[in-house]
């Protein structure tokens, strides 16, 4: 499993558009995502992230072959922002 998690500040007059490109977004997940979020930081309301959960390495990989800007990125820049990237190996996990 591996976790995406792309990273930007939203001027605050752009959160709307940000959650409606990630609402439009997550209408049909690439495949090999099991789960994704949009979250907002509690201290720095402009700090917004949005984690991807993939199956696999392969699955992430097969997606960012395809070219072209991910669909995430592009959610952020509907929202005048350039996120950063950052790639998780997950090693363990539980859910309830």
């Amino acid at each position: 499993m591996v976790l995406t998690v792309l990273e930007a500040h939203v001027d605050p007059q752009n959160t709307p558009a940000l959650q409606a490109a990630f609402a439009e977004g997550i209408r049909a997940l690439d495949p090999g995502i099991t789960q994704t979020f949009l979250v907002q930081s509690s201290s720095d309301p402009t700090l917004w992230r949005i984690l991807t959960f993939w199956e696999s390495r392969k699955a992430l990989d097969l997606m960012r072959a395809a070219g072209g800007a991910p669909r995430g990125v592009l959610m952020f820049r509907a929202a005048g922002a350039q996120p950063s990237l950052t790639i998780f190996d997950v090693s363990d996990h539980a859910s309830a």
